[in-house]
C-alpha cells in the first residue's frame, strides 16, 4: 500500500467519524485539513518525480562518469606500457651507444696506426730518396768528364741507372776491354766504394745480330760474359765488394731503341749498371721508424 493509499484511507475513516460524533463545524474544518494534506501530498509526488528525474540524470552522468574513468584508466595503463617501452628503448640504446663507442675508438686506433705506419714509410721512402740523389751527384761528379753518348746516369723508380756504351769498354763482337774502359769503371767503383750500403747489378746487353765465334754461342753467352768480366774488373782491380755485385746477361731482349739501324744496334750494345740500396736495410728503416714512435711521448 502506498503513501497515498493510506492517507486517503485514514481521511475516509476521520470522515465516517465525524459525520457520526462531530459537529457540522468540525466536519467542515476536517475536510479544509483533508483538501491541505491532499495538496501536501500532490506536492511532495511532484517533488518525488523531480528527485526521480534528478536521480536518472545523476545515474546516467555517474555511468558517464565511470565510462570516462575506465577510459582514462585505459589511457593510463597504455601510457605506462609505452613509457616502460621508452625506457627500455633507451637502455638499449644507451648499450649501443657504449658498444658504438667502443668500435669508434677501435676504429680511429686503427686509422691512427694506419697514419703512422703511412708517415714512416714516407719518412723511409724519403730517406731513400735522399741516399739515392747523393748517389746520382756523385757519380755525375765523377764521371763528369766523359763523352754524354756512351755515358748515361739516371734515375727511374728511386733506382740509380748507369748505362755504358760497349765501344767504350769492348772491342767489336768480343769480351776483352779496351784501354779506356779501366779509367771509366775506377770513377764507378770510386762511388760505389764511397756507399757500401748499395748492391749493384751488372746487366750486358746486345743487339740482335748473331754472333759468329766458336767461344760464344750466341748473344745469351756474349751478354753474360761481358757483365762477368766488368764484375771481375769491379771485384779484383778496383776492390768493390763483390758480396754487393751481381752480374747478368739480358741478351738482345731488352733494346732501347729497334734494331733496324745501325745506330740503333750501336746503341743496344750496352753495359748496364744498377745501383739501389738494399732492401733489408730499407726495411730496416721502416722498422727503426715503427719502434722509434710507438716509444713514449713520441
Amino acid at each position: 500500500m502506498t503513501l497515498s493509499t493510506r492517507i486517503a484511507a485514514s481521511l475516509c475513516m476521520l470522515l465516517l467519524l465525524g459525520t457520526s460524533c462531530v459537529s457540522k463545524k468540525k466536519y467542515t474544518s476536517l475536510q479544509l485539513s483533508n483538501q491541505t494534506l491532499l495538496g501536501k501530498l500532490d506536492e511532495c509526488n511532484r517533488g518525488l518525480d523531480a528527485c526521480r528525474g534528478e536521480k536518472s540524470v545523476l545515474d546516467a552522468r555517474l555511468a558517464e562518469l565511470e565510462n570516462k574513468n575506465q577510459h582514462l584508466k585505459d589511457q593510463v595503463a597504455q601510457l605506462n606500457n609505452t613509457n616502460a617501452q621508452l625506457l627500455n628503448s633507451v637502455n638499449t640504446m644507451a648499450t649501443l651507444s657504449k658498444q658504438e663507442a667502443t668500435n669508434l675508438e677501435k676504429s680511429l686506433e686503427q686509422i691512427r696506426e694506419q697514419d703512422l705506419r703511412i708517415r714512416t714509410l714516407q719518412e723511409a721512402l724519403t730517406k731513400k730518396d735522399s741516399v739515392t740523389l747523393a748517389l746520382v751527384v756523385s757519380l755525375k761528379s765523377s764521371l763528369g768528364n766523359l763523352n754524354d753518348t756512351d755515358v748515361v746516369v739516371n734515375v727511374e723508380k728511386s733506382v740509380v741507372f748507369i748505362e755504358l756504351s760497349d765501344k767504350m769498354l769492348f772491342r767489336s763482337g768480343s769480351t776483352d776491354l779496351s784501354p779506356r774502359a779501366l779509367e771509366v769503371l775506377s770513377k764507378v767503383a770510386t762511388v760505389l766504394n764511397d756507399k757500401p750500403d748499395q748492391e749493384v747489378l751488372v746487366e750486358g746487353h746486345t743487339d740482335n745480330v748473331p754472333i759468329r765465334r766458336d767461344c760464344l754461342r750466341d748473344n745469351w753467352d756474349l751478354s753474360t760474359a761481358r757483365a762477368v768480366t766488368i764484375t771481375r774488373v769491379l771485384q779484383d782491380q778496383l776492390k768493390v765488394d763483390p758480396s754487393r755485385i751481381t752480374a747478368a746477361g739480358r741478351s738482345e731482349f731488352v733494346p732501347k731503341v729497334p734494331n733496324d739501324t745501325a745506330e740503333g744496334r750501336s746503341t743496344n750494345r750496352r753495359i748496364r749498371i744498377v745501383i739501389l740500396p738494399k732492401l733489408d736495410q730499407f726495411y730496416g728503416m721502416i722498422e727503426d721508424g715503427l719502434k722509434k714512435a710507438s716509444l713514449p711521448g713520441q
